[in-house]
């Protein structure tokens, strides 16, 4: 299932973060196979296990118009088999040796994994090119996981108080780019793709050179590179153009409002404001101020409107910064009795604050060390060492950020938090979203 960094769901469990350890030093090592497949090395014989995980850059805003949800679906057509692998067995084939696996696809990647006994290393990497080169897109299988996939929608979205908000405040947000659908994407157009049209993306996509494969734990470098050669080396080079669509970075120019009728209790309150991508200064700052908002019950978000003036039972802010653009989502939950408008209010009150006022030293410091915290813990197994790894190369061609990126937190002055907050926290740049009870 597709991830959001955090979601409606984590607003019920905050905590307060610690301050962060000390990370060392991640060695890795890195080369390109000729058929254009990047791999990335990480030796650490801590632990007698290895995660093997590749990763395709291409996610929902790669989809054509007409054919959204392909990358998700795809995610779940993945381990329907191919020659070699019986239909659905996949799972049982890892978990028999030892071993657990999963997969997950956003905006911008589809991402797989599997952690295994360090001797089964090999059997990883086996099934990951099969994956690749010759898994099975037949309409059995195209059939099957289109159930699949609407089955999940429902669980997940919608019959899930609240969870319409993503798909709603995306398309309005990004109504000019990719990111206007979300992951799921459109059940309609899933329904009205032919067989072609799912060979057509896979052959598109699912090539060597347009993936990242990062392995990190108890390996031997020299063989596990004999063993990426025997299975990913073989494979063909892709030879259809990857669409990239153009960035997203503009500020909207008015604000719009809209209303939501969902089988809920409590009203909600969904505001988005729309931020340059990851990556840039300006992220990494307004990444540090949702931080100071909402990141724990000492935040201020969490004290002002919750325990201090009860307008809320929860609420949050976070940045979803993505490869072309993203959203600045700030989101709550009114207290029994409480109108919309007036907890509204209050979060622009918090807004406002940090626009007129600099955060102040103690709380700078306090964040940084949350991130920092965050930082060190992201590294903290092979899987996500082994994610993190491909995920630097994949979006900023440096995977060495996963020891240094913390200085790009570390050089973000208070009034580059400030500065962020008067650029795009605008009532201009935003979606509001009120959800009311469907009774209302």
């Amino acid at each position: 299932m597709f991830p959001m960094k955090k979601t409606i769901l984590s607003i019920l469990a905050l905590g307060t973060a610690q301050i962060a350890t000390a990370q060392s030093n991640i060695e890795f090592e890195e080369y390109d196979l000729d058929n254009g497949l990047h791999v990335i090395l990480h030796e650490d014989h801590s632990t007698p296990i290895v995660a093997v995980s590749v990763l395709y850059h291409v996610g929902s805003k790669n989809e054509k118009t007409g054919r959204t949800g392909f990358a998700h679906f795809f995610e779940h057509l993945m381990f329907e088999g191919s020659p070699n692998i019986e239909r659905g067995e996949y799972m049982n084939i890892v978990q028999s040796n030892g071993g657990a696996l999963n997969a997950n696809t956003s905006f911008d990647r589809t991402f797989y994994y599997e952690i295994l006994p360090s001797n089964q290393l090999e059997l990883g990497l086996w099934l990951e090119s099969e994956r690749m080169l010759q898994a099975t897109v037949d309409n059995q299988g195209v059939e099957t996981q289109r159930e699949v996939v609407k089955e999940e929608k429902r669980l997940r979205i919608d019959n899930q108080p609240y969870m319409s908000f993503q798909e709603k405040m995306f398309s309005t947000a990004f109504a000019d780019h990719p990111y206007g659908h979300t992951p799921i994407g459109s059940m309609e157009d899933l329904n009205a793709a032919e067989i072609g049209d799912f060979a057509d993306f896979y052959e598109t996509f699912y090539v060597p050179n347009n993936a990242t494969l990062s392995i990190a734990g108890d390996i031997d470098p020299d063989e596990a590179k004999e063993m990426i050669e025997k299975y990913f080396g073989p494979i063909p080079k892709g030879t259809k153009e990857i669409p990239r669509p153009d960035p997203a970075f503009e500020n909207l120019q008015t604000e719009v409002v809209d209303t939501v009728y969902d089988n809920i209790q409590l009203p909600g309150l969904f505001i988005g404001y729309r931020i340059p991508a990851q990556g840039t200064k300006d992220s990494y700052a307004l990444e540090m101020l949702t931080t100071l908002l909402s990141d724990g019950q000492s935040s201020r978000m969490y004290k002002k409107l919750v325990d201090g003036e009860q307008l809320a039972v929860a609420v949050q802010a976070f940045p979803f910064a993505m490869e072309n653009g993203g959203l600045f989502i700030t989101l709550g939950i009114t207290n029994m009795g409480v109108a919309l408008e007036d907890l509204k209010q209050g979060v622009d009150a918090e807004i406002d604050r940090v626009r007129d006022e600099l955060v102040t030293e103690k709380e700078y410091q306090k964040v940084l060390n949350q991130l920092e915290n965050d930082f060190v813990s992201s590294n903290s197994t092979m899987a996500g060492i082994a994610e993190s790894l491909a995920n630097y190369h994949v979006y900023f061609g440096d995977a060495d950020l996963i020891n240094t990126e913390i200085e790009k937190y570390r050089n973000i002055t208070r009034e580059d938090i400030k500065a962020v907050a008067n650029k795009y926290l605008l009532d201009s740049n935003r979606v509001v979203l009120y959800y009311l009870p469907k009774q209302q």
